[in-house]
């Protein structure tokens, strides 16, 4: 019999799916907005719909926990799989939130922020619960994902630390590149030069309205936008490398100590995949636009046509290269620092104060 996920898991999916059913429901009984683009809105049915699913995917997560018939494990991670991309594209606009908030620039809807957040919340949960299920149904062990011979029930061993193949380093490296352009022309503007046919004095005043610290930033060449640009980077080579799973000796408490996997993988996964997805729609859009199959709209800031749809694709690689190179470089890191069940004690016989432990 494989072992059980840990308590927390199934507590936590029954907490989330209670929370945001009551959250939505209560949004779509008092007209809350909620904005699902910046133009559009939430209605009060989709609303219903999504706490409704959130109930069953909770109860489906918190089942695959537990010693079930097949069908019925077969359903449950059905289920799983069906919600998983449905919370996980509400909380696709997660990096848009962060670089508005790292800029200070604010919150511009507060329901919008707190409904991509309980997605996020929601499609972490699901992932663990779809994996456990996927495990099971496979007949591998739901702690580990291993087909040990041994019943498990023994500690999880985890490797030491490791960094990425040479292949996946490389890799990961030609997808952050993407990153040079955009940040390379946005740096231009920041030292007051032109660059796609925008001057540096129509950059400054299309964002006066910038907060103090992105001025601030500004003012040195800084670009607030490349800076988390910079901080997905380094997530990425944390990732890739040993520095990555142990923390490092200024760390007060817990220095020299394992960093836990979940504490890179989360962030790297939830923000890789919007930006992937956002960046990707970006290129498309961008390569559309250039060979005339979608019409020019008006440019705004001082930009001409060409230069705007240069502008979106050096975004679209900006983004697509962050998000992607977030997303190879978790699954690298997932890998190599993935434990495995220990053999449980060996069995002790003897009376007290004369036990015998068994080979």
């Amino acid at each position: 019999m494989t072992p059980r996920p840990p308590a927390p898991v199934p507590r936590a999916a029954v907490a989330w799916g209670l929370l945001y059913a009551a959250v939505q429901s209560a949004w779509a009984v008092t007209g809350t907005t909620v904005p699902l683009t910046p133009e559009v809105a939430y209605p009060p049915a989709a609303q219903f719909l999504l706490a409704a699913f959130a109930l069953v995917a909770a109860v489906a997560c918190a089942a695959v926990t537990r010693p079930l018939r097949h069908r019925a494990r077969v359903a449950a991670t059905a289920v799983l799989a069906a919600a998983l991309p449905v919370f996980a594209a509400g909380a696709l606009s997660l990096p848009v939130h962060l670089v508005t908030l790292l800029s200070g620039a604010g919150v511009e809807s507060a329901t919008g922020l707190a409904c991509v957040l309980l997605d996020a919340a929601g499609a972490a949960v699901l992932a663990h619960g779809l994996t456990t299920g996927l495990r099971r149904l496979r007949g591998r062990c739901a702690r580990c994902g291993r087909a040990h011979p041994h019943a498990g029930g023994g500690p999880l061993t985890h490797p030491g630390p490791s960094t990425a193949t040479r292949r996946t380093r490389t890799a990961a490296a030609l997808l952050l590149c993407g990153v040079l352009p955009w940040a390379g022309v946005k740096t231009i503007w920041t030292l007051g030069g032109d660059a796609l046919g925008v001057t540096a004095e129509r950059w400054h005043a299309a964002n006066a309205g910038a907060s103090g610290a992105a001025r601030a930033l500004a003012s040195v060449g800084v670009d607030v936008t490349v800076l988390a640009a910079l901080l997905a980077v380094v997530l990425t080579l944390g990732l890739l490398h040993r520095w990555g799973t142990v923390f490092p000796r200024w760390t007060p408490l817990v220095a020299g100590q394992r960093v836990p996997r979940t504490l890179p993988l989360v962030p790297a996964w939830a923000v890789g995949t919007g930006l992937a997805a956002y960046g990707s729609l970006l290129v498309v859009y961008a390569s559309l636009r250039a060979l005339g199959v979608l019409p020019s709209a008006a440019s705004p800031d001082g930009f001409t046509r060409a230069g705007l749809t240069w502008m979106i694709l050096f975004g679209g690689l900006a983004f697509a290269g962050l998000g992607y190179g977030l997303l190879l470089s978790a699954r690298s890191y997932a890998a190599r620092t993935r434990p495995a069940c220990a053999p449980p004690p060996a069995p002790v016989a003897g009376g007290p104060g004369r036990a015998v432990v068994r080979p």
